[in-house]
């Protein structure tokens, strides 16, 4: 009879049963498992956001009549944009923004309000580039409202002849219609709590085992190697469960994040997410003697994980090299189901091949871990 044929349930129900209650027995990991999550994601959720607004603005008005008045009224009247210094000396712009007290600085030109009824009008935008992603929302924000306040102060009529006002750009954004950072970043805030607790705390359990001799005590026991992998690595997917239930009611209840799709197939991916997840955790502690050596290759492992996700940075903005490994990275499939689960209402015929390649990197993590950890204790 083979191994696998000899796997009995039971077994893995009674190692379950002993890891959950060593698990509750100890107040600082319960704290870890159940608490830790909810505070990280109130501060991700909170500080995690690419939203530009009150931008340090310097303005130098060389006109000073009622339109370019008008204009900066406009810039400062939604909050995007805060003057913080005003000018009538062109040097002064390059020293507001090479000491960093600016970082968007307006010039205005003396004849402005006569251009601008003649349907001439411009200003000169300056914007300090250091911060890339700053300079450019703050750029668009700027254009966008100089080019609505434009449209408004233009006479229907020069010199008795009709204008055609420009065409008229309605735009509208879908699935996140306010264009809020935190409805995109706090589910993806989700799937990296769960990687980090399901991987860490699975691959620092076994190497504690083993650090402190009850491995090689378990092991005379009648548990099979891989009952043994199956109970050190089900109660972390319990809690991984858990975890999701917590932060997904955080980020709807709390944050207001808004789940459009079904919660079902978000329990569907997440125990497949699991899966990998486990997997690395068992594998690292396959490769792993001591618990600070399992806790730095987690570290190292979680690190390039995140950057390869399409968390902070958008997948298709990277060399192909960096894309096709991140086709092996299972966080950047979970954040692409989460995110069209929570945003955008998807369901399973969209999502089909993420799910597939979750199934796919956990039977594959999982049967090498299981494979290196027979090795190991055989």
């Amino acid at each position: 009879m083979s191994a696998a044929a000899r796997i009995s349930p039971a077994r893995i129900a009674e190692m379950l049963r002993k890891e959950l209650r060593q698990i509750f027995r100890d107040p600082q990991l319960y704290r870890i498992l159940f608490i830790a999550p909810v505070v990280q994601l109130l501060m991700f959720g909170y500080a995690v956001s690419t939203d530009v607004r009150h931008t340090r603005t310097f303005v130098v008005d060389h006109a000073g009549d009622p339109a370019s008045r008008r204009v900066v009224e406009a810039l400062t009247a939604g909050g995007f944009f805060d003057v913080v210094g005003r000018s009538m000396r062109d040097a002064d712009v390059v020293e507001e923004l090479d000491h960093g007290r600016a970082v968007v600085a307006l010039v205005i030109p003396p004849r402005f309000g006569a251009d601008l009824a003649a349907g001439d009008a411009s200003v000169q935008l300056l914007v300090d580039g250091t911060n890339s992603n700053v300079a450019t929302v703050a750029l668009g924000q700027a254009e966008g409202i100089l080019s609505s306040l434009g449209v408004t102060l233009v006479p229907p009529t020069v010199a008795g002849t009709a204008l055609t006002l420009p065409i008229e750009l309605r735009d509208r954004a879908w699935y996140n219609p306010d264009l809020k950072s935190r409805d995109y970043n706090v589910p993806g805030v989700v799937g990296v709590l769960l990687f980090l607790v399901c991987m860490l705390l699975t691959a620092l359990a076994v190497v504690r085992e083993r650090e402190l001799g009850t491995l090689e005590q378990l092991m005379v026991t009648p548990l099979l190697p891989l009952e043994l992998v199956a109970g050190k690595a089900l109660p972390f997917a319990l809690i991984g469960l858990v975890d999701l239930v917590l932060v997904t009611l955080l980020a709807v209840l709390w944050f207001g994040v808004p789940l459009v799709g079904s919660p079902l197939l978000l329990l569907f991916a997440t125990l497949l997410f699991l899966l990998p997840s486990l997997g690395l955790g068992l594998l690292i502690s396959t490769t792993s003697k001591t618990q600070q050596e399992a806790f730095m290759a987690s570290y190292l492992t979680l690190v390039p994980a995140i950057l390869l996700s399409g968390f902070m940075f958008p997948v298709a903005s990277m060399p192909p090299l960096f894309r096709a490994l991140s086709l092996l990275n299972p966080l950047r499939h979970y954040l692409e189901i989460v995110r069209g689960i929570f945003l955008k209402g998807v369901g399973l015929p969209e999502l089909w091949r993420a799910h597939l390649w979750l199934l796919a990197l956990g039977v594959t993590f999982v049967g090498v871990a299981a494979a290196r950890f027979q090795k190991r204790i055989g």
